[in-house]
């Protein structure tokens, strides 16, 4: 399967207490998609990265953990269409964040 994931993309995430802004960068690694991001305070990498194709675009899921600005566990289910990404995440039962992004050119 091809991905419109692959590369960087700035994405901005509307949490409860404010937006952050978050590199993502996606790889194809020998026929599997990795990925990682890259915000203010930590790099983090992604895991249990799932594509799925749509009639809208590509759905995508992924997990990843952060500590800063406090330890989270964090779940994200985006719609790729081109060079927009727009969905949301989620940590644990705290309300879900929007989340929005744009490919780097």
């Amino acid at each position: 399967m091809t991905t419109e994931l692959i590369g960087d993309w700035d994405v901005r995430i509307k949490t409860p207490v404010g937006s952050l802004q978050v590199v993502y960068r996606f790889l194809d690694e020998a026929g599997t998609v990795v990925g990682t991001a890259d915000g203010k305070a930590e790099t983090v990498p992604l895991t249990d990265i799932v594509i799925t194709d749509s009639l809208d675009g590509q759905r995508i899921q992924w997990r990843q953990s952060v500590t800063k600005p406090m330890r989270l566990n964090l779940e994200f289910d985006v719609l790729v269409q081109g060079d927009r990404m727009s969905g949301h995440s989620r940590a644990g039962r705290l309300p879900r964040s929007a989340v929005s992004g744009l490919r780097r050119r």
